[in-house]
Formats: structure tokens, sequence, C-alpha cells
């Protein structure tokens, strides 16, 4: 087979990334029909399939799969190369790309960051927020370094990723001090037909949740359902009902909201994972996390 041709490797690369061919040619400032031409050369010289065509979309092989991860190193090197060549006078820090899964609570996700700022060799912290869906899909192309969420990675999905769980902490429910003091009854009888908000189908403990509160709770009412652990704390505070947060931080839950704890579930356990792209944590910065991860949560 002949040398790999890299500008064919290119133009394969931007329409894995944008999907399409019509988007790839106006991102390669092209015309489509060029792109097409040097896909199927590429794909002749490979002697392998790239994309199937379902409807009108372009859907990447097996191999596709495989070749694009190659792409994505190989690429992501070069560009890290012509940063390093355009910025001379930049300071050794370099960037540090964490995702966190909007049902990971965010005071958890600060303590176990915020030891990667003081390391002996500087980063800069890019941090971005979202659902876990869309925070995998920029791992897969080397957008984010290491993913904070409540879960694993989903098995099913074609994404280079491994998961390491950094530990975990019981439910428990606070309240706001005057819904709190109107309840009548030991936890966790005093939840009966008292409103309550929980969190949504996107947190990996909302089965488990519904489960435990069916079987001890039988007069359920609940107010509402949040898919970001902020605003159900934001609902809590303001007193329109009870909610559910890390047991582990509760000291800090309960200054900064103004809120009380009722009880805790200790068989209710909300786990802490980091996602990354390597099979081992070797990052200083990942180190680091893991290791306030073992310092912050019970278990």
């Amino acid at each position: 087979m002949a040398s790999l041709n890299y500008k064919h490797l290119r133009y394969f690369w931007m329409v894995a990334k944008t999907g399409s061919i019509a988007r790839a040619a106006t991102q390669l400032h092209l015309t489509p029909q060029s792109i097409s031409g040097q896909l199927t050369e590429f794909a002749d010289s490979l002697g392998v399939e790239l994309f199937r065509r379902v409807g009108r979309r372009l859907e990447l092989t097996e191999t596709g799969w495989r070749i694009l991860r190659h792409a994505e190193d190989i690429f992501s090197a070069g560009d890290a190369l012509l940063e390093t060549v355009r910025d001379q006078s930049a300071t050794s820090a370099t960037a540090f790309r964490v995702g966190v899964s909007d049902s990971v609570s965010k005071t958890v996700a600060c303590r176990l960051v915020a030891p990667a700022l003081t390391l002996a060799d500087p980063i800069r912290l890019v941090c971005r927020e979202g659902r876990l869906a869309a925070l995998l899909a920029d791992l897969a192309v080397h957008k984010l370094d290491l993913i904070i969420a409540d879960r694993p990675m989903p098995s099913h999905l074609s994404v280079r990723g491994f998961n390491h769980l950094l530990g975990e902490s019981d439910l428990a429910v606070f309240g706001a001090p005057a819904l709190a003091a109107r309840l009548d009854g030991a936890f966790p009888a005093c939840l009966n037909g008292v409103p309550l908000l929980l969190p949504g189908e996107d947190f990996a403990v909302h089965a488990r949740l519904m489960r435990w509160l069916h079987e001890y709770v039988p007069r359920l009412h609940v107010l509402g359902e949040f898919d970001d652990s902020a605003m159900i704390k934001a609902f809590g505070q303001s007193g329109a009902g009870l909610f559910f947060a890390p047991g582990a931080i509760a000291q800090h839950i309960c200054a900064q909201y103004g809120v009380v704890m009722l009880g805790a579930i200790p068989s209710l356990r909300e786990q802490v994972y980091a996602i990354t792209s390597e099979r081992r944590l070797k990052h200083p910065a990942t180190q680091a996390i893991s290791q306030a991860a073992r310092e912050t949560l019970a278990g």
C-alpha cells in the first residue's frame, strides 16, 4: 500500500467531524464534488469502506471510527505544535480541559478540581458543563482531558474512554428551615405529603431514589424534577420543597443555601467518576483530582 496521503486524511477527518460532505466543503473552501472525489480516492487507497449512507446522513463504519481516532491524535498533535510556534512568549501553563456533567454537584466538582490549580507546574483550567453524552463527544475528539460524572461511560458508545471511580457519598435530604419546621414525625416518615424536588432522569441515582421513595413515602408529593443540580438547590433554598444532595458536603450545603439537613439515606449512594481517554491517571492534574476525591467523598 502507498504511503498515507495526509491531505486525504484531513478531508476524511473534516467530513467525519461535520457529519456531511457539504459542511466539510464549506469549512475547507472546496466544492462538495472535490471532497467526494478525494474521499473515494482515500477509501480506495486504503481498501476499506469509511462511511455508509443512512438516508441523507453519512455514518462512519467501524473501520472509519478506528481511523478517525488515529486522525484525531495526528491533527491534535499538529495543532499543539502550531500553538507552540505561534506563541513563543507563552508561559509554561498548559490548558487542562474538564467537563462536568449537569448531574454532578457543582460544590463537589469544585472541590475535586481546585487542587489541580495549585500544582508545581501551573495549568490553565478550561471547564465545560453539559450533559454527559455531549461531553463524551468532546472527549472523543480530544476537546476534553477529563469528565466528572455521576456514572461510568455507557458501554455501547463508540468512544475510547476509561472509567475511574473517584468515590461515593450517601444521599441526604435538605430543606429551608421554615418548611422543615412544619414536618411531622421522624425521618423518613416526615416526608409524607411534603413537596419534593427530585433529580431528573439524567441523574444516575434517579431510578434508585424513586424506588426508595415509593417504599418509604406512601403519600408521595413530587413538586418537580430537575436536570441541573444547582437549580434543585436554588428551588430548595426558596422553600419550594425538600431536595436531595450528597451527604458528604452537607455542612457546606447548609451554610451556603441556608437550609437544614433532615436525614441521610445510607442505602442510596451517589457515585462520582472521572472519565478519561487514558487507562491510568497519569496527568498530575488528574492525580490531584483523584486525591481530592478521597478526601472529599465518604466511603
